[in-house]
């Protein structure tokens, strides 16, 4: 009795013109990471004889609260919080970051929103972690299609690592699927041949599939197809094998069929299940059904690990995402089976994850229609990491994906050679299998490396922790550098943007977004941290100490500007600190304008500023002032006696410039 597969269930995973077997098993297949590191807090000294010290986040949060705010001073003043895991604080501050900025970048919706979590304002992290998706993209099908808007560009980057040519043993029915066993192609075909009984699947119009074998010469080029392995074919489908290394196992795929029994799910329908054999003398016996199939589900499809420890397959078993998931088993010592394990989010989608193939240097090649493609199945490939987890998905691009369904990739790891399956157009039947040449491999490979040092000294900081965390802020990896510095991600995946935190005690913590090129090589990163508490000396300039933003005058004016008023608070809150503390304020311009009427300029804004202070309540005689007009170039910038350059705008602002010097202290 022939198995059916009703229309009505055809017709919701796959067009209806299409007739082959593997339409058929297509069918039937259908927290934010925080580590924060506690920093000893170091009180200024009450006798400036000693040390006076600058900590720039408590004077940020200080004079904010006096109102004096920048996008800048919110963003780092709330992240100083974030870093350290107090996110009361860090929402406080990242609330009056968004009340202060409409431009705000995507990662700063996705730490408020964890901050809003931890004060349990749900409904508000839930808009803002809405925007952070909306902004930068999130996982699943609907979302890596938005996420990955120049996925043809992309494609086109990763084509042109095959050439291919049809495989030569096609027929005018479905020939798809394949696998090595010796010297041998194995594949399955819906041609008949039999001459006995004649079968039609009522469905397709073709005769059921079974096992076909061809011989490889030594040139690649494949003989007349004819039957394989007498006890693994049946009256109904079979599909898709692995054979294990030594060639004694087979896993296979069959329509519910054993001992002359065939099965059926709770709607009278025949669906898929794996089976293995075992070679005894030079006849396949012992077929048995794996443990975890069903007749409610289909499961097809098998790869090996190139271990032979770790079985993968196809399903649409309970815990399916989509039409049909990807899934992996571990095979154990004693032969038994372990839980079926989903491969998740990364690899299966809301669509069909199909056809998987799994390479000795762990690549998982597989088919898909879920991630972006060029149509139909497409080929895709993904690392699987060491903790077993898969870096980003690619696209394995043209000529072996087409508009049409391209699966069943298989190739030879030494030659390079293989053979995949498509239906597209100027093949010989509905599915057909082609020969491919690997001419470049196809995956792009990047290791991330980099250096930590001292923003003033320059030299290596050892005992930093990197942590290295994906675009979505997801932990990967954490590294502490040693007396070198260095760090060591290995590999990642090309093509993507990262995120390293680096943090040290008495250090500021810092985030650092990395891109990596879609090109073989190496990425090397140079992150120079910044003492947060810093000790002041004579000579020492406050300006460059507490990091200061530039004090801007409007052309040929001295009163102190609004946004210039935000800076000098900080320098107004290190005086408060440091009620001992002497400095002297120079002015300083660029070379346009006669020298005459820069030297006046500079004196009049250096008093301005400190006059500023003064009215702030600074004591004058902790002051003074002094304006140096042109004389004091920082570049080749002059431009006497014609007050004319040819420097850019860029360098003559570096030379526009504000200095607060320490001085000595009275005797």
């Amino acid at each position: 009795m022939k198995s059916k597969i009703p229309k009505s269930q055809l017709s919701t995973t796959k067009d209806l013109h299409k007739s082959s077997f593997v339409s058929l098993m297509i069918v039937l297949l259908t927290s934010t990471c925080m580590f924060a590191q506690s920093s000893k807090e170091t009180k200024a000294d009450d006798q400036y004889e000693k040390l006076a010290y600058v900590d720039a986040i408590q004077t940020y949060e200080r004079i904010a609260v006096k109102g004096y705010k920048s996008q800048d001073m919110l963003q780092k003043l709330a992240d100083s919080y974030y870093f350290k895991a107090d996110l009361d604080n860090a929402a406080k501050w990242y609330k009056e970051l968004f009340a202060f900025a409409k431009d705000i970048a995507p990662e700063y919706y996705y730490r408020y929103s964890q901050c809003l979590k931890a004060i349990k304002d749900y409904k508000k992290a839930d808009e803002m972690l809405a925007m952070f998706n909306k902004k930068s993209g999130n996982d699943l099908r609907a979302n890596l299609a938005s996420s990955q808007k120049n996925y043809l560009a992309e494609i086109k980057k990763n084509s042109g690592n095959y050439t291919i040519e049809n495989a030569g043993i096609n027929s005018e029915y479905s020939d798809y699927g394949s696998a090595y066993y010796g010297n041998k192609l194995i594949f399955a075909s819906a041609r008949d041949t039999s001459g006995l009984r004649n079968m039609k699947h009522t469905w397709t119009g073709e005769g059921f599939t079974n096992l076909y074998q061809s011989d490889i010469d030594n040139q690649g080029v494949l003989s007349t197809p004819k039957r394989f392995g007498k006890k693994l074919n049946s009256k109904f489908h079979e599909s898709t094998p692995i054979f294990t290394k030594d060639g004694k196992t087979v896993y296979f795929t069959r329509n519910n069929f054993l001992n002359g029994k065939k099965g059926k799910d709770s709607a009278r329908i025949t669906l898929l299940k794996l089976y293995k054999a075992n070679l005894d003398g030079d006849k396949w016996s012992n077929i048995t059904e794996l443990p975890f199939n069903s007749n409610e589900y289909s499961v097809a499809h098998p790869a090996l690990s190139g271990d032979e420890k770790t079985l993968y397959f196809a399903s649409n078993m309970p815990g399916t995402l989509g039409q049909s998931d990807l899934f992996k088993v571990e095979i154990k010592s004693d032969g038994s089976f372990g839980k079926p394990e989903n491969l998740g989010k990364g690899i299966n989608t809301e669509g069909r994850e199909t056809f998987p193939m799994v390479t000795s240097t762990g690549e998982l090649y597989f088919a898909s229609d879920g991630h972006p493609g060029l149509g139909g199945l497409d080929i895709f490939v993904s690392k699987i990491d060491s903790d077993g987890t898969y870096k980003n998905v690619h696209n394995v691009g043209e000529p072996l994906n087409s508009s049409k369904d391209d699966f069943g990739f298989l190739i030879n790891e030494v030659t390079r050679n293989g053979y995949f399956t498509s239906n597209r157009e100027g093949g010989k039947g509905g599915d057909d299998i082609y020969k491919l040449i690997e001419i470049k491999k196809a995956v792009c490979e990047q290791m991330l490396v980099g250096i930590v040092t001292d923003k003033e000294t320059t030299l290596p900081l050892a005992n930093t922790v990197v942590t290295l965390l994906d675009a979505n802020f997801k932990l990967l990896k954490e590294y502490t550098t040693a007396l070198d510095g260095k760090f060591d991600f290995g590999q990642v995946t090309c093509d993507s943007k990262f995120y390293i935190k680096t943090e040290k005690e008495t250090y500021t913590i810092i985030e650092t977004t990395v891109s990596i090129p879609n090109e073989f090589g190496k990425t090397f990163i140079t992150i120079a941290l910044d003492k947060s508490v810093k000790a002041v000396k004579e000579g020492d300039d406050l300006f460059k100490m507490i990091g200061l933003n530039s004090i801007y005058f409007d052309l040929d004016k001295s009163f102190i500007r609004k946004d210039a008023t935000v800076e000098l608070a900080k320098i107004l809150d290190v005086l408060e600190q440091n009620p001992t503390m002497e400095i002297d304020i120079r002015s300083h311009t660029d070379c346009r304008q006669t020298a005459k009427y820069n030297l006046a300029l500079s004196e009049r804004r250096a008093k301005s500023t400190m006059e500023w202070l003064v009215k702030k309540g600074i004591n004058k005689s902790r002051l003074s002032s002094k304006g140096y007009g042109e004389s004091q170039l920082v570049n080749d910038c002059g431009c006497e006696p014609t007050s004319n350059s040819n420097c850019t705008e860029e360098q003559h602002q570096a030379n526009r410039r504000s200095e607060f010097i320490v001085k000595a202290k009275k005797k």
